[in-house]
C-alpha cells in the first residue's frame, strides 16, 4: 500500500486552459506608450491625468520624515535618483535636506513620542555623519 500512490486529477484546469486561449486571442484595448499620453486632453493642457495619479499613502510624520531622508540621501549619493537612475552629489541640496529634517524636529519637539524622537535624532545622525564624510571626500587632494 505504501508504493501505490492515488492521483487527484483536477478535470477543471482544461476549462481554466481553454478560457485562457479564448482570452488570449481577443484583442487587447489600446495601453498608452510612453510616447503616447494617457489623458491626450490633458496633454495639451499639461494637467495631470488621472492614470498619472496613483493612490498615496496616508499623509503622516513618518511618511514626511521618509519623504525629506530620502531626498537627503539621494543629494549625498547614497541612493540613485529614481528618475535617473544616476547617483548624483549635491551637497547644497544635501545640507538644505538635512537642516529642514532639523527644523522639523525642533518644532515637533514636545508634541511626538519618545520614539518618534529617538528617530530623528538618530537620523540626523546618519545623515550628518554621511555629509561630513561627503565633504571631506571631496576636500582630499586627488
Amino acid at each position: 500500500m505504501a508504493g501505490d500512490k492515488k492521483l487527484i486529477i483536477d478535470e477543471d484546469w482544461k476549462s481554466q486552459v481553454e478560457a485562457e486561449k479564448e482570452a488570449a486571442k481577443q484583442p487587447v484595448p489600446s495601453q498608452p506608450t510612453s510616447s503616447q499620453p494617457a489623458d491626450p486632453q490633458a496633454a495639451a493642457t499639461g494637467e495631470p491625468s488621472d492614470a498619472d495619479d496613483f493612490p498615496m499613502p496616508p499623509a503622516s510624520l513618518e511618511m514626511l520624515i521618509s519623504t525629506l531622508v530620502t531626498e537627503a540621501m539621494i543629494s549625498l549619493g547614497q541612493i540613485p535618483h529614481p528618475a535617473t537612475g544616476q547617483t548624483e552629489l549635491r551637497p547644497n541640496q544635501a545640507k538644505y535636506m538635512i537642516d529642514t529634517i532639523a527644523v522639523l524636529s525642533e518644532k515637533t519637539k514636545g508634541n511626538i513620542s519618545a520614539e518618534e524622537e529617538q528617530a530623528f535624532t538618530n537620523l540626523l545622525h546618519q545623515l550628518r555623519m554621511a555629509f561630513v564624510a561627503l565633504t571631506e571626500q571631496a576636500t582630499k587632494p586627488a
